[in-house]
């Protein structure tokens, strides 16, 4: 367990790497005692700041939430991330490169909740209930430690590697598609790069959203109506650099597209 002195100054050093695009040392190299705990309280302290200074939470993203994922980082549980307004991109803006250090994207089913979710006891159902759509989204993450080298703690800190989110024009309830049978197909200038389905998701994309409403409660935080949810990537991870320009296909659900210049 790390001092609260320790804490705010990797937080402070994690924010100064994203406003100068000058990456750092993974914090698990410099601070070998770290554990997950501290790893959410650095996330919370340039959360709360950034809050401070004039943006707003809109919502969650999961990452780790798949096995593979979840074996290559040694964990039995995905993390967490927030999602930010000033984070969100569009499909009709090109997002420059060259603000970000590793952009990579990931293709998600995205959920809009209608209700707010309750927290240690949410259950799958209470998410169906809560949703009230599903939305087809690319994911752009991006990592503040030299060459995405990373380990769990690293990458929690570093706000889950969150860096931004699109989401396409489609709203589709929860009752008109099977949410763990949806494929989604990313081309980049019209190559397909990457493919996958909702069920590599933990099985289940309503299951990450359980678990995140239950685990962001210990945390003082909870999922409330109005919030985007990104529960965990379909496909792998996708560089991203400029001249870049995807579009993710998903089956009953439409699409989604985001340029890079």
């Amino acid at each position: 367990m790390l001092s609260v002195e320790v804490r705010e100054k990797l937080a402070a050093d994690l924010a100064e790497a994203e406003r100068s695009r000058v990456p750092i040392s993974p914090l698990t190299d410099g601070q070998p005692g770290i554990d997950v705990v501290d790893a959410y309280e650095i996330q919370l302290i340039n959360i709360r700041q950034r809050v401070a200074e004039g943006a707003r939470v809109i919502g969650h993203k999961v990452g780790l939430s798949s096995e593979a994922m979840q074996k290559m980082m040694n964990v039995d549980e995905p993390d967490y991330g927030h999602l930010l307004d000033e984070m969100q991109v569009f499909e009709n803006v090109a997002v420059k490169s060259a603000n970000y250090l590793y952009p990579r994207v990931e293709v998600e089913v995205g959920f809009i909740l209608s209700d707010d979710l309750p927290g240690a006891g949410c259950t799958e159902d209470d998410v169906l209930a809560a949703t009230a759509a599903f939305a087809p989204a690319i994911e752009l993450i991006d990592t503040r430690i030299t060459n995405w080298q990373i380990k769990l703690c690293d990458t929690i800190a570093d706000n889950a590697s969150s860096a931004g989110w699109v989401l396409g024009e489609a709203r589709v309830s929860p009752k008109d598609v099977d949410i763990k049978n949806i494929d989604a197909v990313l081309t980049n200038n019209g190559e397909v790069v990457a493919e996958g389905r909702s069920d590599a998701v933990l099985g289940n994309p309503v299951t990450a959203v359980a678990w995140l409403a239950r685990k962001v409660e210990s945390f003082g935080v909870r999922l409330k109506a109005g919030d985007i949810v990104l529960p965990g990537s379909c496909t792998r991870a996708i560089d991203a650099p400029a001249g870049s320009h995807f579009v993710a296909d998903f089956t009953g659900l439409g699409s989604v597209r985001l340029d890079f210049e």
